[in-house]
């Protein structure tokens, strides 16, 4: 493991002990649990070398599986059928957009060539190069702004109102018409003008969730690739806008349902992703830990919804540069070792229903 693997491990941090039943969050808000930190970093070492072929394969099969399925849904007669292939694009699509995370973590060298490849067949396709992720998504693992106000990726949703829960989830439904806005309308309009420019970089520009979040000019070489991505990008969502003079309204509203359907996907998962129960103070590494969520095994439905390592999203919350494909070991190691009522298990989950309704039950006791 490296040393962006274990830097949040390594801390001198009082201990706290393992204790009976499941830890939660609030028990840990001051002090960290030194002897699980300690292990994740110990039991891991010989994890954590991002490994090409599995990364190109699986990426490539998940983006074909998902334009075949798209494209059997658009020149499908059989409605059945085409909704059938429907789902499977929209599953398999946005497993491969999923990658966009492992972008933000992995180093470039270790992976040479994937974040080029990634955008060409993946990003800018979807709208969602990988500029809207890189840069923005590290500060949700800072160990001083996670949880707060700063992090663009936190929301306290469990201390909202219940209308917020279904709003949250049902608004991602617009995204295929707000990246369209947003690259082939706002784009082209900004390089005239630029007050738009500006206003849509810190308003538009990253896959956050948080309104007050307001992102930073774009320097140095992430400049340079935020430029062209972009200019790709507002090139193919101009070229959509127009496709229905040459063709016809039934690919692209497909398109757009697939699209949908990914997006609410990856907002239930982003919905379960954490309990959401800080109220903007600062967390400890094992706070942040057990405010987060583990899916593992048994259950098999959770690599659907949290793909691409996801669903150990709690563990990657311990050791971010960690591969997705080296989680499942490290989960499976870090159990066995620190066992039933540890810390540990205390942010293992049983699935996604449990977790909503657990998110739904605290904004209703709450009024």
């Amino acid at each position: 493991m490296n040393t962006q693997q274990t830097h949040l491990i390594a801390e001198s941090v009082p201990t706290v002990s393992r204790r009976e039943g499941i830890a939660t969050r609030a028990q840990f808000q001051t002090n960290d649990d030194k002897d699980m930190l300690r292990a994740a970093r110990d039991l891991t070492k010989d994890l954590g070398e991002a490994k090409p072929a599995i990364y190109w394969t699986d990426m490539l099969v998940s983006a074909g599986i998902g334009y075949l399925g798209m494209a059997m849904a658009i020149m499908s007669a059989n409605w059945a059928l085409s909704i059938v292939a429907a789902v499977i694009a929209s599953l398999a699509l946005y497993r491969a957009v999923m990658f966009i995370h492992e972008l933000t973590h992995i180093r470039k060298e270790a992976l040479p060539g994937f974040r080029l490849g990634w955008n060409l067949l993946v990003g800018i396709p979807l709208l969602t190069p990988s500029f809207m992720y890189e840069g923005v998504h590290v500060i949700h693992h800072k160990r001083t702004q996670y949880g707060t106000v700063e992090d663009p990726e936190y929301l306290p949703l469990a201390l909202m109102k219940p209308w917020s829960l279904p709003v949250f989830v049902l608004v991602a439904l617009l995204a295929p018409i707000a990246l369209i806005i947003r690259f082939a309308v706002l784009v082209p309009l900004g390089f005239f003008v630029p007050a738009v420019r500006n206003f849509v970089w810190q308003r538009f520009s990253a896959l956050s969730i948080n309104p007050e979040f307001r992102r930073k000019p774009p320097t140095g070489d992430f400049r340079k690739r935020v430029l062209w991505q972009e200019m790709a990008a507002s090139l193919w969502a101009i070229a959509i806008l127009l496709s229905p003079l040459v063709l016809d309204w039934r690919p692209v509203l497909i398109a757009f349902a697939i699209f949908s359907l990914t997006a609410v996907l990856n907002q239930l998962r982003t919905l379960v992703a954490h309990l959401w129960e800080n109220e903007g103070d600062p967390m400890t590494v094992t706070a942040q830990f057990l405010d987060s969520v583990n899916v593992p095994p048994p259950g098999r439905i959770a690599e659907l919804w949290a793909p691409v390592g996801l669903r150990y999203h709690a563990l990657h919350h311990l050791m971010p540069s960690m591969p997705y494909h080296d989680l499942p070991e490290a989960h499976r190691r870090l159990n066995i070792e620190l066992g039933t009522g540890s810390t540990y298990e205390g942010a293992n989950h049983a699935g996604m229903l449990p977790l909503v309704g657990r998110i739904a039950r605290s904004t209703m006791i709450r009024r």
